[in-house]
């Protein structure tokens, strides 16, 4: 199992340094790219770096939020933010890059094809951003095998010692002794116990619940002269 592991983790390791490094260099083109574009409008080239700063980090920005509000739960009207934004700068950053290779292409080029070659960067940027936060938000199926592996070998605790632990106060058999002799609702035993009708009904419904003192048992006997005695001894006179 050990073996395994260490190669499952090798694998994420070498996925996520992958993924990385092409993230890496998809940036850096469409940077070089945007920042030519944007001194050729007329941005001070001691500026123009940082128009592809904004476009490009508006969709890492946004892919990490995409990825990490569509596992948490929320409503999915939460998502929608986010994922304009990265269809937004995405949608930029794609024409920008088309935009500058077609302007700066060689003429023997067909400016559709400087503008798709130019158009790769920034659509691997997104996809690969993505791919990383998910590896590195996602166990390995090896890890997730030996953490419950581990949990496995793990004492579970009896729920006999778990409903005794709860009943050192008395609160349990008190409700049990209320519904067996009275005719209470749970809501008025929980009343008279201080605690939620919810506890008192899970306290009724559990399957082991804990032990009763034994209560002794009497006998109603009948005398002469219409009168009733205990079955127990009573001491002589």
């Amino acid at each position: 199992m050990s073996g395994a592991g260490g190669s499952g983790r090798l694998v994420l390791v070498v996925a996520i340094a992958g993924t990385v490094f092409i993230a890496l260099g998809a940036f850096w083109l469409s940077f070089t790219s945007l920042s030519a574009l944007a001194r050729d409008c007329g941005i001070p080239a001691g500026r123009a770096w940082m128009w592809p700063l904004i476009v490009d980090g508006v969709i890492v920005v946004a892919t990490v939020s995409v990825v990490a509000l569509s596992g948490s739960g929320l409503d999915r009207r939460a998502v929608r933010y986010p994922w304009l934004l990265l269809s937004a700068g995405a949608a930029v950053s794609v024409l920008a890059n088309a935009s500058h290779a077609v302007v700066a292409a060689d003429a023997s080029v067909p400016s559709v094809l400087a503008a798709l070659v130019a158009a790769v960067p920034p659509v691997v940027l997104v996809a690969i951003t993505h791919l990383t936060v998910e590896l590195t938000r996602r166990p390995h199926p090896t890890l997730v095998a030996e953490a419950g592996t581990r949990r496995q070998g793990t004492p579970r605790r009896s729920p006999s010692k778990t409903a005794r632990r709860v009943d050192e106060s008395g609160q349990v058999g008190e409700a049990l002794r209320l519904r067996a002799g009275t005719t209470l609702t749970n809501r008025e035993i929980a009343a008279r116990l201080g605690v939620h009708p919810s506890t008192v009904g899970r306290w009724l419904k559990s399957p082991d619940p804990p032990e009763l003192p034994a209560l002794p048992a009497a006998r109603a006997l009948a005398v002469p002269g219409g009168q009733s005695e205990s079955s127990e001894e009573r001491s002589p006179e």
